[in-house]
């Protein structure tokens, strides 16, 4: 594409972290938001991404979910050139490939490590294309920027920033502890040139009187002679997907909780897990290989209602559903449901009449068996499931991805699919769940999923299945809750999906705008 010369250009930024999780993709997006609303062309961009939880571009190419998000902030439709390769994990030591939006190959880590240099070029191509188009880039890193062994072959950090010509902001986050620690021993691993490409650090995640902190901030500029540009405090009023699966690691919930709750008995002496006394609660199973957990946030937006993640065998009667999210793994994962005891607690729940959900993998992992003749998710085979649904899967190329529209019972909705199964029902004792009456933009008209005859069991390939509140009211509805709230919080809840997320880019912003010296940032960004 040839470089537009008359579209001004910022130089790029790039949002770095001392580890995983301390929220650069949420700096980033914030930032995003900011110059967007300034009237810059800003476009995000993440060179390699690691993450099951993935998401679908308008042509029906996959992406990570953190782009995704940055885009949206960006006011700008999400595009594959901002996350060009996409690791997603299928075990300990193997992943998929996406690179450009399109499953590439299976890769080990030490096969991957030695195409680098292919994967860095990919990269190249991408952010150069994306320069082409927008005025600025706002890049992300991944983990720790300062892993020295990685360092020689990291594709993603300051390699990147280096090809891109960035300056780098490093964030650190506060409330894991040895904040001193995070910024100078990160600024201790890395040689001089990479130094002073950081231009300054953002403290995330502060809990307290910002102004008890200003000695700390102090010791930091004095120490490394770089600006603190800002210290950004904890918030629970904005609600942004997050990608990391750090995010339900604090099973059993990974939402807030503020109502009385009973404990269940230890079962083989594991923790107790929590179900709330007073509201309706829904469980989730936290599979090994859990992908697009974040199809169940706007459940978490119902105040009526608790969602929990649960790891450990329970009994699951005193919930009004269980839901099975999706998998990369959908026969580890069933291996692993029988192993724990999970599948007999699961079967007991369906006998007792109990409401059962599956979303892509988790469908999967409902219906008879999953075969995966030629090894697509690890060593190939067949594994049998747990048989409360009649539908049979085999694992097969290509790979559908599609942004869909379906209904269910004349109630529309707009969702994504993402999976390399093709499922069909065995017999008539179900029938389909959805009709689809779209796929990437071809009108058509298709079924999707399966549903049992007393309506118990369900299962479904559509993720975003609860973004469109006509369908979250109906599957209430349909095991049992009726929201009954106050007007304003209705008024919320009935958002689509779309129009609540740009809600809270709106508030990250003006979090971002009050804690954050932008000017000290912006000062030197101008070509």
């Amino acid at each position: 594409m040839k470089k537009n010369n008359m579209m001004k250009k910022l130089k790029p930024l790039a949002i770095f972290g001392t580890g995983s999780d301390v929220g650069k993709s949420v700096v980033a997006a914030g930032i995003c938001r900011y110059f967007a609303d300034m009237g810059i062309s800003v476009a995000p961009f993440k060179a390699q991404n690691m993450s099951n939880n993935s998401g679908i571009t308008p042509e029906g190419l996959e992406m990570g979910r953190a782009q995704i998000v940055q885009a949206e902030a960006a006011r700008i439709a999400p595009h594959v050139d901002m996350n060009p390769v996409l690791l997603k994990p299928t075990g300990e030591k193997g992943s998929q490939v996406v690179l450009n939006g399109v499953a590439f190959e299976n890769s080990t880590a030490l096969s991957y490590h030695l195409r680098k240099d292919y994967y860095f070029k990919a990269a190249c191509d991408a952010f150069d294309r994306l320069q082409d188009r927008f005025e600025m880039i706002i890049l992300e890193g991944a983990g720790s920027c300062a892993e020295v062994n990685l360092m020689p072959s990291d594709i993603v950090n300051f390699r990147m920033a280096e090809y891109a010509g960035a300056d780098v902001i490093l964030v650190a986050d506060i409330h894991r502890g040895g904040i001193f620690g995070q910024i100078v021993g990160t600024l201790e691993c890395l040689p001089q040139k990479y130094r002073d490409m950081i231009k300054g650090f953002i403290i995330n995640r502060f809990r307290g009187d910002i102004e008890l902190f200003k000695d700390g901030v102090n010791w930091i500029e004095n120490r490394t002679g770089k600006k603190v540009f800002g210290v950004l405090p904890w918030f629970n009023h904005i609600k942004i997907d997050a990608e990391d699966s750090v995010e339900i690691e604090k099973c059993p919930s990974i939402y807030s909780i503020q109502s009385p709750y009973s404990f269940e008995s230890e079962i083989d002496g594991q923790k107790p897990n929590i179900i709330n006394r007073q509201k309706p609660t829904i469980a989730l199973i936290k599979l090994k290989h859990i992908s697009n957990f974040t199809d169940f946030h706007p459940l978490s937006d119902i105040n009526e209602i608790e969602t929990i993640f649960v790891d450990t065998p329970l009994d699951l009667t005193k919930f009004k559903a269980l839901i099975i999210p999706g998998s990369k793994n959908t026969r580890s994962d069933i291996e692993w449901l029988k192993k724990t005891g999970w599948d007999i607690k699961i079967k007991d729940y369906a006998k007792s009449g109990g409401h059962i959900l599956g979303i892509c993998g988790g469908y999967q992992i409902l219906g008879e068996y999953v075969d995966d003749p030629d090894g697509l998710e690890g060593d190939s085979g067949k594994t049998e499931g747990l048989n409360l649904l009649p539908v049979q899967t085999i694992l097969k190329a290509p790979k559908t991805t599609t942004l869909s529209r379906f209904s269910w019972e004349g109630v529309y909705g707009e969702g994504y699919e993402i999976h390399m199964g093709q499922t069909t029902i065995s017999n008539d004792s179900v029938e389909p769940m959805l009709e689809v009456h779209q796929r990437n933009r071809d009108r058509l008209s298709d079924f999707d999923g399966a549903i049992s005859k007393n309506g118990n069991i369900c299962g479904t390939y559509m993720h975003g299945f609860f973004d469109s509140w006509g369908v979250r009211k109906k599957w209430l509805e349909h095991i049992g809750i009726k929201i009954l709230c106050h007007v304003d919080d209705l008024a919320f809840q009935k958002l689509d999906r779309v129009e609540r997320k740009n809600r809270d880019y709106q508030l990250l912003k003006e979090h971002f705008q009050r804690y954050v010296n932008i000017d000290d940032i912006v000062r030197n960004l101008k070509l």
